[in-house]
């Protein structure tokens, strides 16, 4: 559980040992601090993608901006109709409208640190992905909350070209 430090206005803080844990085989991530604990400054998810994992999709959100600071590993990013892979200790920031995703290359793993500014109370969209991975919940219900979370999804054909790789054989 987060807690404030001096009460309403102080500083949000929260425990590594009390983050809640999610994982969808592939992908784990810890829920920091969502936005109602931030005084809506920001929502914090610290990810962690297996060896060539699909992370997020192709979205957008219209009203925050994404931060990704890359924690260890590589992480392939989307940003526009530009994608680049982020290593160690490299930072990308994604403003509002632009279209982005992550994942891991094939053959890298990597953890990252995403911060949303302004905050959007995002723990409950984590929670519903997990369903959703689970068979518990529909895509078409995710689609029903785009605004609700400021996630609308898109396609992006300079994503699906990498993220299909070249063909072996």
């Amino acid at each position: 559980m987060s807690w404030t430090l001096d009460g309403p206005g102080g500083a949000a803080v929260m425990r590594a040992a009390d983050a809640e844990a999610m994982s969808t085989g592939q992908v784990s991530a810890h829920l920091l601090l969502d936005s109602s604990a931030t005084h809506e400054a920001v929502s914090v998810v610290r990810v962690t993608l297996a060896e060539g994992a699909d992370g997020a999709v192709p979205h957008r959100h219209d009203k925050s901006s994404e931060l990704f600071y890359v924690l260890s590993g590589s992480v392939q990013l989307l940003a526009g109709e530009e994608v680049l892979t982020a290593g160690e200790g490299d930072l990308a920031v994604v403003p509002p409208g632009l279209p982005h995703a992550f994942a891991a290359p094939s053959g890298s793993g990597g953890e990252l640190l995403i911060i949303i500014t302004p905050g959007v109370e995002r723990f409950e969209y984590f929670r519903h992905l997990g369903r959703l991975v689970a068979g518990q919940a529909t895509l078409e219900s995710l689609l029903a909350v785009q605004e609700r979370y400021d996630t609308y999804f898109l396609s992006s054909e300079a994503w699906q070209k990498t993220r299909s790789g070249p063909a072996t054989g």
